[in-house]
């Protein structure tokens, strides 16, 4: 599939936005505007792009088909999708949003229904992903909502990703990325854990990542955030904060399936750690810095 003749806005234009806008612009789309509560980083990216740098969402939605927001949390996602004051969804019919923020399933039902009623389509499209893959076109997304919808904007999501999958109605996709999130901090946790203690006992710790990469230890946390835990290189990908938050999101999913989950409830705990302590906006990798001996 090549580019379209589709309009394409976003909202939230932070590390992640921005690059994918990046991706989308070189590889022959049209991005019509760019939105962000930080004026300063939507202009200048609208001056690289070339495009508008609207001061409100309602222009957002007018100077674009399709509009891709990259919010923080469930409270951004629905003040971007208010139904009074500035919103994406005045002037919305015949828009269609693709949400990529991860955030409460319940949320995107809800916008769902809100994107609907007001004569526009709404779709997830949860990442698995980070900026260099966000700026390359390589995102793995996990995509909710109507397949019409889904199938009508294949084109985009082609392009900004090297594997994407349908999981189904609106939420799944949420609760899909909860988990994977979820499962990714357990293994970042334990790693930080399983090198924190091999430095106390004094082993070599490349010797120690190349028998965990051979053995039942090995990880893709291993590979991208092994190194930077024992040279303490946490430039943020991915921060403590969002991994604090998404844990909470998965957290909330099992309270509410009646399942007790002890290692996700023990690894929030080291993340909310990190944010008590300042270091909320280290990546997650931060987390060893509890854990290797003479850091913390």
């Amino acid at each position: 599939m090549g580019a379209t003749t589709q309009r394409i806005g976003f909202v939230g234009v932070g590390r992640m936005g921005a690059n994918m806008a990046r991706h989308l612009n070189d590889e022959g789309f049209t991005v019509s505007a760019v939105y962000d509560v930080q004026r300063d980083i939507a202009e200048a990216l609208a001056g690289e792009l070339d495009c508008q740098a609207p001061d409100s969402l309602a222009a957002v939605t007018a100077a674009s088909d399709v509009v891709i927001t990259v919010v923080t949390d469930d409270s951004s996602m629905r003040d971007v999708f208010s139904e009074s004051g500035d919103s994406l969804l005045s002037g919305a019919a015949g828009t269609t949003f693709i949400n990529c923020a991860t955030i409460t399933p319940q949320v995107h039902v809800d916008v769902e229904a809100l994107s609907e009623a007001a004569g526009a389509n709404s779709l997830e499209g949860c990442m698995a992903s980070s900026i260099t893959q966000a700026r390359d076109g390589t995102l793995y997304l996990m995509c909710g909502g109507r397949e019409d919808v889904y199938q009508a904007v294949e084109p985009i999501l082609e392009s900004l990703s090297i594997s994407r999958m349908y999981i189904g109605p609106a939420g799944t996709a949420a609760q899909v990325k909860a988990l994977v999130n979820m499962v990714m901090n357990i293994n970042t946790a334990g790693l930080a854990e399983g090198l924190g203690l091999g430095a106390a006992l004094g082993l070599d710790l490349e010797m120690l990542q190349t028998v965990f990469s051979q053995t039942g230890a090995n990880s893709r946390v291993l590979e991208t955030d092994g190194e930077d835990m024992v040279i303490r290189d946490h430039e943020c990908y991915f921060s403590s904060a969002h991994a604090s938050k998404d844990s909470g999101i998965a957290l909330s999913l099992a309270d509410d399936a009646g399942l007790d989950l002890p290692l996700a409830k023990a690894t929030k705990a080291q993340y909310d750690r990190m944010i008590e302590a300042g270091k909320g906006e280290l990546d997650k990798s931060g987390i060893a810095e509890l854990t290797f001996p003479g850091r913390n």
